[in-house]
C-alpha cells in the first residue's frame, strides 16, 4: 500500500498501517511533546476557549447553486 493509496483519518484509526513510511510522521512527535508538556487543565481550557469562540460566530450561510 502506497502514501497515494491510504486514507489516514479512515484507514489509521487504530494505529498507523504505513509505519516509517508515514506521511504525518512528523506530526506524531509534535502531538507527542504536546500532550507530555500540557497540563489536563490547559487543553480543557483551550478546548474551551474553542467551543465559546465557535458558538459566538455568526451564522454561515450556504446558498444553493440552482437557485
Amino acid at each position: 500500500m502506497t502514501n497515494n493509496e491510504i486514507n489516514c483519518a479512515v484507514d489509521c484509526v487504530d494505529g498507523c498501517r504505513l509505519g516509517d513510511r508515514c506521511p504525518n510522521k512528523e506530526y506524531v512527535e509534535e502531538a507527542s511533546q504536546f500532550i507530555s508538556e500540557t497540563s489536563l487543565d490547559k487543553m480543557l481550557e483551550i478546548a474551551e476557549i474553542a467551543r465559546m469562540k465557535k458558538l459566538t460566530e455568526p451564522p454561515k450561510w450556504v446558498i444553493p447553486d440552482d437557485i
